[in-house]
């Protein structure tokens, strides 16, 4: 199975006092009762700097917390120091996925005042069930919903919008690797292409794609694009980075995306990883925004590219939308779009398993997702039993996949059956 998300939670230990107000709040009672069961119920992994195991001083790993943390929970009651500098550090590495509370009796500093804090009442000693009951559901819903669709909630990054975040040293010694062997170039009668530079640069963009660190791999596109700009794999490649890299928030990183594909002409190309790219990005676009434009659009992308390839990635892709667009219309509409999905499915289970049967050797990472296809297939189709028995042979394969692909797979089974639950048309076996 993917790896859970991790949270980091910000906050005081024990018992601390409130000296504006003069109360001693046991911050371990909202840390237990509230702020921990809501990222648990929400899916993620809750650490405290008291719970990280390591050995010599709690700064690095804390620090590495506040900056790889996929969502962190800031509790500032009693203007605890600590906790408040551990805020600022964070707002400073990453422009969303924090958020802050604080039991509603505290007096905040002027400069927090225009931060979103979500209040819970404490009473001392302890909290009222019902008061633990609103607040957890509250913070989970809040977890869930930016940890789905992060949006800008550091001051920091809304108020500088041309800020980006830090890039730490390794991803800064492979950046500088790449601008210099722009800045030395090649020699007079070279080809300006130099072959074993981009060869080196789109090997190290590739392990970056391989470890999502997407925001190494789409710094060294854009070198490989500066030395051959006309090449389209290399856009395509670096499209796929820049969406998935979701910076400086993932609304802008999809149009930034959408901006480098628009220059392959894929309204009328005939390239069909141009077209699921823009059936791809314009599906999140679709996801962030529910303009349905964007829908039919990503529709349209990838129903052109099964026709042309007959390839399982555009087929299972455009199943998933069929049944999006299900949900919204009326009948018959409704009816056909779910009639196409469940004919694209079976179509894609058929190539699937020609290809699996083929007896050829799968490149790289092709078995993964033509397995990882089948699971999302046979959920779709309604049997479950099927469904894990292929997740669990694409988790099962050797070397290792992913975490990325792990983690994209199981964030559209999800999609895919909440979206299945709701609809009227759906099968019962």
């Amino acid at each position: 199975m993917a790896e859970k998300q991790v949270c980091f939670v910000v906050m005081g230990f024990g018992k601390k006092t409130d000296y504006p107000t003069g109360r001693v709040i046991d911050l371990d009672k909202s840390y237990q009762y509230i702020i921990k069961p809501a990222a648990e119920e929400a899916g993620l992994e809750c650490i405290r700097a008291d719970e990280i195991i390591h050995s010599g001083t709690i700064d690095v790993p804390m620090y590495e917390q506040l900056l790889n943390a996929d969502v962190v929970v800031a509790d500032v009651s009693t203007s605890n120091c600590n906790a408040f500098y551990e805020l600022g550090v964070r707002h400073a590495l990453r422009p969303y996925t924090t958020i802050t509370i604080a039991e509603d009796k505290m007096v905040f500093p002027f400069d927090v005042n225009h931060i979103a804090i979500r209040k819970y009442q404490h009473l001392g000693d302890g909290i009222d069930f019902g008061e633990v009951m609103r607040m957890k559901a509250a913070l989970k819903e809040a977890i869930q919903t930016i940890a789905a669709k992060p949006t800008d909630d550091s001051p920091v990054y809304t108020f500088l919008k041309d800020l980006r975040p830090p890039v730490r040293g390794a991803k800064e010694a492979a950046l500088k690797f790449a601008m210099a062997a722009i800045s030395d170039g090649p020699s007079a009668g070279q080809d300006p292409a130099n072959t074993a530079t981009v060869s080196t640069l789109m090997a190290q963009a590739q392990a970056a794609l391989d470890k999502s660190d997407f925001l190494t791999a789409k710094s060294l596109l854009a070198v490989v694009r500066s030395m051959i700009p006309n090449d389209p794999y290399v856009a395509q490649k670096l499209a796929l980075a820049t969406y998935k890299s979701k910076l400086p928030d993932p609304t802008q990183a999809l149009k930034d995306a959408h901006a480098i594909l628009t220059e392959l002409n894929p309204e009328v190309s005939t390239d069909t990883e141009t077209l699921g790219l823009w059936g791809a990005v314009h599906k999140r676009l679709w996801e962030i925004t529910a303009d349905r434009s964007y829908l039919d659009i990503s529709i349209f992308s990838y129903e052109k590219g099964f026709y042309l390839k007959n390839d399982y990635y555009n087929g299972i892709n455009l199943a998933y939308l069929y049944n999006e667009r299900a949900a919204i219309s009326e009948a018959p509409e409704s009816v056909a779009d779910f009639v196409c999905a469940e004919r694209a499915r079976k179509r894609v289970l058929t190539i699937c398993d020609s290809l699996l049967q083929s007896g050829r050797t799968l490149p790289g990472q092709d078995e993964y997702w033509i397995r990882a296809t089948m699971a999302e297939a046979w959920l779709g189709l309604g049997d479950v039993n099927k469904s894990k028995e292929s997740l669990d042979a694409a988790f099962a394969l050797q070397p290792s996949p992913s975490q990325w692909m792990r983690d994209s797979t199981q964030e559209q089974l999800q999609k895919l059956e909440k979206l299945l639950a709701s609809s009227p048309l759906k099968k019962t076996n």
